[in-house]
């Protein structure tokens, strides 16, 4: 039996998310079905809205849905009726990059994760007799109610609130993961973090668990470097007003930092980003930019054994990393909530152009019923 929902569908480049009934189909044998609580806006949501990534339309996007299981398919043992979830990404979990690497780094990551459609091609919604593009993420979370697999649901504690736990999916995620798996950070390194919004403060705070001793937050808004200071950043730079290379060099006496991740996806920034590591420091890309987008350096730049790696995901197994994030949040160690402002389904595109703005960090939607 198809569910009723309503989502948040965008059916034109650029254009608005229109609230709309929709009807989900029901679930397959290793699907579940969920009552979605609340969905995080990433910037990913909003570059497939823009067809920086050419998402098929019209579409239901959101990647970072949490949520209560309703029913679930006749293969299902992770989870059952009655659990509270997050959702995160899909992987195909048996290529040899799903074997060996964390999902992120699936062979059929896009095909999985920004096709529209079930790996056979059905659609998981539609509006009428009209099919839409969703499994976005193997979710399409900006809906009351979603389709899922087993594989990307993480069962999370009773105790913890629901409506927060969305953006562990991915951004939050990310930027936590970035410093915890991608790179390894060790106790007493130093690290720059470019862009201090969702995925970067998220990294400072893993960078002061991990114990980083020198953590430098560079942004253009001064009220997200104050917040940045709050959460564990020992400097801030902002870069409206200061050149960041030349002043970590100072804040280095000329050494550089261990490690930087750059989150902005500015090609300009990114340099700099590789320009004031450390010999044998590393470089972490996060943000995503336009496809055909190109990234330019001085060769002797990373010439003197200095590293620039690409990441998804934080390198994260959701399973195993997001239970960990919830345990240093329940100690006060990751107070991720502080990034977060709540929103309801018929004010989405207040909330996206508030993120685009730089107004609110990280919004998240909740959901009606």
């Amino acid at each position: 039996m198809r569910t009723n929902a309503k989502a948040a569908v965008v059916r034109e480049v650029g254009g608005p998310f229109i609230v709309e009934e929709v009807n989900l189909d029901e679930p397959r044998a290793d699907e579940v079905l969920i009552k979605v609580a609340a969905s995080g806006i990433c910037h990913t949501d909003v570059v497939c809205r823009d067809q920086w990534f050419p998402v098929p339309l019209p579409v239901v996007l959101g990647h970072e849905g949490s949520g209560v299981v309703q029913a679930v398919g006749s293969d299902v043992t992770l989870v059952q009726p009655g659990d509270r979830v997050v959702m995160s990404m899909a992987s195909c979990r048996v290529c040899e990059n799903c074997r060996t690497s964390p999902p992120g780094y699936c062979a059929k990551h896009y095909d999985l994760n920004f096709g529209g459609r079930r790996p056979d091609g059905s659609a998981t919604l539609c509006s009428g007799d009209e099919p839409l593009n969703g499994h976005f993420f193997a979710q399409s979370s900006f809906a009351t109610h979603a389709i899922a697999t087993q594989h990307n649901v993480v069962k999370v504690p009773t105790d913890v609130p629901l409506n927060i736990l969305g953006p562990l999916g991915c951004g939050i995620q990310t930027g936590a993961g970035s410093v915890m798996n991608s790179l390894k950070v060790e106790a007493g390194s130093s690290i720059a973090i470019f862009g201090t919004g969702a995925v970067g403060l998220s990294a400072v705070m893993a960078a002061q668990v991990v114990g980083c001793t020198k953590i430098i937050g560079i942004d253009v808004h001064a009220d997200r470097l104050s917040l940045a200071l709050e959460l564990g950043a020992t400097d801030v730079v902002h870069a409206g007003e200061n050149n960041p290379v030349t002043t970590i060099l100072e804040l280095t006496e000329g050494r550089g930092v261990d490690y930087s991740l750059e989150t902005t996806a500015v090609p300009a920034v990114a340099r700099q980003a590789v320009e004031i590591l450390a010999v044998l420091g590393t470089c972490g890309l996060i943000g995503v930019p336009p496809s055909g987008t190109e990234l330019t350096f001085d060769f002797h730049s990373v010439l003197f054994g200095r590293f620039v790696r690409g990441i998804i995901g934080g390198d994260a197994r959701a399973q195993l990393f997001i239970p960990k994030l919830i345990d240093l949040w329940s100690q006060g160690r990751f107070p991720f909530d502080r990034l977060i402002k709540t929103y309801q389904l018929n004010e989405i595109n207040e909330a996206v152009q508030d993120a685009e703005s730089g107004k609110t960090i990280k919004p998240v939607i909740e959901m009606p019923g």
